[in-house]
This record gives structure tokens, sequence and C-alpha cells, in this order.
């Protein structure tokens, strides 16, 4: 079974790198990206997000969050790409990790079909939404989504300061609407040795919030694993583990989605999402290595701190404003 899913994925990509080189579109931008008016030879600004990347890959691993929401305001911000190529390839990024790690995920019961498929509903539908609105605003005013993606980065940055996530949050009584959709079940903790049992409450609240996440999502090119995990957990009432590996295989559908629609309008380019996808997992790769002897709190801190001034200049250079060149 996991051998036939990975040859349809297989296919699958070799389908959309023969759509993606073969578009016209596509080639213009690529030639436009590779060259666009710099002295560089064509190799190096994708050397250059190779390593990039790679570097990205081992601190989102570090420090708990999905590299989609770091590589979009850090290579929009600090590399000489348009943005609207730049969500293309952050969308392809964050499909990149949710493909490698969803069928593993669901082989081993961390995450629920149950959980995820009302939601992801929901999600990848607004997703589609939110890419359509962002390329609209795109050609409207480039600063107008710069500068809501700026605000977006900082709030995210405020999210992950405040959030305490719960391993297994307490639900005494489950809602009729969660108990409609069968958002209940069970999973064996090999950790601590012992089966959770598991239901989910504020159900209407917690889907109302997708709507917006899978807006945010789609505009954006971020992934939306940093909105995922604390509305299934805190506000529903998933266990932490259970939230974590859910909004995993979440992405795996929501940013599918967003990304054909940024496919179809010419902005995913193979010289960026390519190296950017290899970079990053070989990054990830390493940085599971490295969790054992880092420190997860330090790291933490660090990309709360790159955020907030991601996103601050993502908002400087939306508004024209200048303070940091």
């Amino acid at each position: 079974m996991l051998f036939k899913f990975f040859h349809r994925l297989t296919l699958l990509m070799v389908g959309v790198s023969a759509f993606v080189l073969t578009n016209p579109v596509m080639a213009m931008a690529q030639e436009e990206a590779a060259t666009g008016g710099l002295t560089e030879q064509w190799w190096f600004w994708p050397a250059v997000l190779l390593v990039f990347c790679f570097i990205l890959g081992i601190i989102a691993v570090l420090a708990g969050v999905g590299g989609g929401v770091l590589f979009v305001p850090l290579v929009s911000g600090f590399f000489p790409f348009h943005l609207d190529f730049v969500r293309g390839a952050g969308l392809m990024v964050a499909l990149a990790g949710a493909l490698a790690a969803g069928p593993g995920l669901l082989k081993r019961n961390l995450a629920s079909l149950r959980l995820a498929l009302p939601v992801a509903l929901i999600a990848s539908t607004f997703s589609i939404i939110g890419a359509m609105l962002g390329l609209y605003l795109s050609k409207l005013n480039p600063a107008y989504v710069q500068t809501a993606l700026g605000a977006t980065i900082m709030g995210i940055a405020i999210l992950l300061l405040v959030s305490k996530n719960t391993a297994k949050p307490v639900v005494t009584k489950q809602d009729a609407i969660g108990l409609a959709l069968g958002m209940q079940g069970a999973y064996y903790d090999e950790g601590a040795q012992e089966r959770v049992d598991w239901k989910t409450h504020r159900t209407l609240l917690g889907l109302l919030l997708f709507v917006l996440i899978g807006i945010m999502a789609g505009m954006f090119g971020l992934g939306a694993g940093w909105a995922n995990v604390p509305v299934l957990n805190l506000l529903m009432g998933a266990p932490l583990k259970l939230s974590v590996a859910t909004s995993k295989f979440l992405l795996s559908i929501t940013d599918t989605s967003a990304a054909w629609i940024y496919m179809n309008q010419g902005c995913v380019i193979p010289l960026m999402a390519i190296p950017s996808i290899i970079g990053l997992m070989l990054g990830s790769f390493v940085g599971v290595r490295l969790l054992r002897v880092a420190k997860p709190k330090v790291v933490r801190w660090m990309v709360i701190g790159v955020l907030l001034f991601a996103g601050f200049k993502a908002v400087d250079k939306g508004l024209g404003i200048g303070l940091l060149g």
C-alpha cells in the first residue's frame, strides 16, 4: 500500500514537473528570475537558496515549526524574488514536508482521518479562495500583500510566544457537532505505553477558525501548521501528539489546493522550488539528529526574534517607509 502511494506520488511529481517546465508563462518567469537584471550566473541564486533552506530546515525542526512559515517571510525579505514566486515556492516547500510525513503518521495511527477530513474540507476550500485573493491583490498592488504578510508574521511570532500546548486536554463532554462528525477515537502512545482516548469540544468555533486559516494559508503561502496545532489542541481539545500529526497530514490537503492555483498562474518556478525543497528536507534530517543535544527553548526564542524582524521588514517594505533599507 505504501509503495503504491509513493509510486503515484512520483508520477504526480513527474506530471507537475512536466507542466511547470513546458508552460510558456513558467519559462518566461524562470528566465526573469534567473537573470532579473542581476550580474550573477543563472545558478547563483538557486545555489544560495539550497544552502539557505538547508539551514532553515535545521532550525525548523529544532524550533518545532513548519518550514513554510520561515521560508516565505525570510526569502521575500532578503532575496530579490517577486512575492508571488516566493509564495508559490513556500506552498511547495510545506507540501513536500507534509507528503513525506503523512503516510507514516497515518500508518502509526497518530494522524486521525476522523479529525482531519471535516477540517480539510473547509481549510482546502478557503485556501483556494485565499490564493485567488492573494494573487488578485498582488496584481492590484503588491504592497498590500507585503504589508498583510508582515502583520501576519508578527502575529504568528506573538502566537508562538504566548501559546502553551497541552499534552492531554480534559474534555468532559463532547458537543453535538463533534459527535455528529465522528470526531473521537483512540490511539496508542508508545512513549507513555498507554491507550489515549480523545474527543473534541468547541467544534463549531474550531471549524470557523479553519476558514480563516485556509484563507491565510492560500494568500501568503505559509502552510498552516503554526495555526492548526493551537486550534486542534487548545481550542478543540485533541491531544498534542494527535494534533501535531493530524496537522501535518492536513497540510498535504490544504496546501495542494492552494498550490494548484499558484501553478496555474505561473508562480511556481523550478529554479526556486526545487533547491528550496531539497535544502529543507536535507536540513530536516540533520535537525532531527541535532534535536537530542540542542536546547529547543533557545532555538524557539531565536525563531520568534527572526519572525518579528522579518515581519517588521515586510511591513516596512510594503508601506515604503524604508527604515530597514
